[in-house]
């Protein structure tokens, strides 16, 4: 555990004797969850910093007229929305529930300011891990424009899609999508069969699986 710890983003670079003063210090409250139970719910406080240490998730996130949802394989190590501890919104954006087995450790929030960002290298991984989010969804509003439904339909995905890796579905009708693309169903829904037919996407009802999502991008 001790290792498995170590691993994780925020506390990478800090030596062993921090560490385990971290340790004598900051309650940690670990978890073992079974398949299927519900974690975090969207739009509730966040209140702490949860880690993934074991298993998988899948973040669930759904659009604010629910029209259409997206769901991510997670796998450990992960930390679960940094970002949502603190700004003007903070609530989590997605639900998270366990694909299989799972252990968890959580951080309340005061001890993450009182004792954790006393340690420089703890906030400046916490500050980069931010900043580079932001930066990834600030760069993607500048993508080059595309005009072919094709390239619609895989800036969509991309865009919803926390990691470029993975399985992903999309929750979604045929219709909704399509005018999401500006586009008609009938175009829509022969371009969704060509990306099937390359085995990029699977097609099933109201529902658009994408195995690998890096093969969104090749």
């Amino acid at each position: 555990m001790f290792d498995t710890l170590l691993q994780l983003p925020l506390f990478q670079g800090l030596c062993r004797e921090d560490f385990t003063s971290i340790l004598d210090k900051v309650k940690l409250h670990f978890v073992k969850h079974k398949t299927g139970e519900n974690i975090i719910e969207s739009q509730t406080p966040c209140r702490q910093l949860c880690f993934l240490l074991k298993g998988e998730l899948s973040m669930i996130t759904t659009s604010k007229e629910n029209i259409y949802t997206v769901i991510e394989r997670i796998s450990a190590p992960y930390l679960i929305e940094p970002q949502s501890l603190f700004g003007m919104n903070t609530t989590y954006a997605s639900s998270y529930v366990t694909h299989k087995d799972t252990h968890t450790v959580s951080i309340s929030k005061t001890f993450v300011m009182n004792d954790l960002f006393q340690y420089e290298i703890f906030r400046l991984n916490y500050m980069n891990i931010i900043s580079n989010r932001t930066q990834n969804f600030y760069a993607r509003l500048w993508e080059e424009p595309v005009t072919d439904l094709r390239s619609k339909l895989i800036r969509f995905f991309t865009t919803h899609c926390e990691k470029m890796q993975g399985e992903k579905i999309f929750k979604i009708k045929m219709e909704d999508l399509a005018r999401c693309l500006d586009s008609t169903r009938l175009n829509t829904s022969k371009a969704l069969n060509e990306l099937q037919d390359e085995g990029i996407i699977e097609l099933r009802r109201k529902e658009i699986i994408i195995p690998r999502a890096e093969k969104l991008k090749e």
